[in-house]
């Protein structure tokens, strides 16, 4: 489980046809450690630390690849990294479980006095989770939804968030993956058990 508060982001070594090799800041993981990368939530498999920081290796699923960005991704390319949540933890953003449902583009971006407002592209089937007001994570950042429209929704990005995650150098028409509120989905399975 994660917050969507994202603590650095790293640069893509290598990406194989079934692993991703990612350079991180620091060298406090370990072997089994959990983290989400763009959001979703992989195994590091294997580490090598240096002085400059530690290289992560990853394992991706079929399922991971297809469903997430990670398989378009390539050498060089900014990545937003998390570390699971801790019980003794506060939980800056919303409960995030790193478990990527789809993909979205940008679709387009205004800038206002002190933020950017987004507007992100996503799938029918994810549209209906996202609500006005509620949480949603773009890329494994906890955000929150400005509005919903037919065929997209938009969220509002502040300088911190811009200079801290990937989502600052995002163009239109560039993809990102997209994790809706989980307890959105619970409600709508007790909801139809009911």
């Amino acid at each position: 489980m994660f917050t969507g508060i994202i603590e650095q982001t790293g640069r893509i070594e290598s990406v194989g046809p079934h692993s991703l090799k990612v350079k991180a800041r620091g060298a406090s993981f370990r072997m089994g450690d959990s983290v989400a990368v763009n959001g979703a939530c992989l195994t590091v498999s294997k580490l090598k630390k240096n002085g400059r920081g530690t290289s992560l290796h990853f394992d991706a699923s079929e399922e991971t690849l297809s469903k997430t960005t990670l398989g378009r991704l390539r050498a060089g390319d900014e990545v937003n990294l998390e570390t699971p949540l801790k019980f003794s933890s506060p939980v800056g953003g919303h409960f995030v479980t790193g478990h990527v449902e789809g993909t979205g583009r940008l679709r387009k971006t205004l800038k206002r006095s002190h933020s950017v407002e987004a507007r992100f592209s996503a799938p029918k089937a994810l549209l209906k989770y996202i609500v006005p007001k509620g949480s949603v994570a773009v890329d494994g950042v906890s955000l929150t939804v400005v509005d919903v429209s037919r065929g997209d929704f938009s969220v509002s990005l502040v300088p911190f968030t811009l200079s801290r995650t990937t989502l600052g150098s995002k163009k239109p028409g560039d993809t990102v993956n997209i994790e809706t509120d989980i307890l959105a989905k619970y409600a709508e399975r007790i909801k139809g058990r009911g």
